[in-house]
């Protein structure tokens, strides 16, 4: 593994000379015979990495020239560029080669399977020598961010962890505030639009979480109001994908990952 990291490193410096920002697709091995395919941007004068952790089905299917087969419009995806604005190289996590039809990662986003792909991940995020490493998800990628931060440490754990639009009632898996959050020590920030009009995500349920997190010395709550509302209340341009709020969010989310650093 160590020579595959390190060998995706020297290929991604030659890619990206000091100074330069664009983007590119990389496969990186995970499982036995097994692929992560990222689309990876890096940030000018950046001082951590955040991997964005899609909603829905999770089948980003990324293509070589790192445009999407799905999910161009999901709060995370659409918002990559600004992450990047705000100095934060950005990984997006597709689904792993095994997983490229459907139901994708349904079914799949609480395993060890899951957790083995996105450790690798981290892992190489870490070769590259970018400073802290912190999962972002949004809706049901919630559930995928909440729960690898419960399984991973050290190397391929990450250091902090944000939820947007957090999944708190699911009737057809584990919801976020179900999982066993009292083995979390790392910074979590909560990010919900008070109007999310979702039924697995309540503003009103936010509580039960918050008081499962309450042990952790650096955690948060960032509320949204207004913005745009369009289109069913669970998908990406609704309340529930801050839509129009994009920019804003962004950058109070950076913030506030820096000021946990220190």
């Amino acid at each position: 593994m160590k020579t595959v990291l390190g060998s995706l490193l020297a290929w991604l410096c030659l890619i990206f000379p000091v100074g330069a920002v664009a983007q590119t697709v990389i496969d990186i091995p995970t499982r036995p015979e097994v692929t992560q395919r990222l689309l990876v941007i890096p940030a000018a004068n950046s001082d951590a990495t955040v991997i964005l952790l899609a909603g829905g089905h999770g089948g980003l299917g990324i293509f070589p020239n790192g445009s999407f087969r799905w999910g161009e419009g999901n709060f995370l995806i659409r918002s990559r560029q600004l992450f990047a604005d705000q100095g934060l190289n950005v990984v997006i996590v597709d689904a792993p080669s095994d997983r490229q039809t459907a139901p994708y990662l349904a079914g799949f986003r609480q395993t060890p399977e899951h957790a083995s792909d996105i450790g690798a991940v981290i892992a190489w995020v870490r070769a590259q020598g970018k400073g802290p490493v912190w999962l972002i998800g949004t809706s049901r990628g919630t559930q995928s961010a909440a729960f690898l931060a419960t399984r991973l440490a050290g190397r391929e754990g990450p250091d902090g962890l944000v939820l947007t639009a957090t999944i708190l009632r699911d009737n057809k898996g584990r919801p976020v505030p179900a999982m066993p959050l009292e083995q979390l020590t790392l910074p979590v920030l909560l990010v919900h639009h008070e109007q999310d009009g979702c039924s697995h995500c309540a503003y009103a349920d936010l509580p039960e979480l918050q008081a499962k997190l309450r042990h952790l010395p650096r955690t948060a709550l960032l509320s949204f109001q207004g913005g745009a509302n369009r289109g069913d209340p669970c998908e990406a341009y609704a309340y529930h994908g801050f839509n129009g709020q994009e920019k804003e969010v962004v950058t109070q989310i950076a913030a506030w990952i820096r000021a946990a650093q220190k």
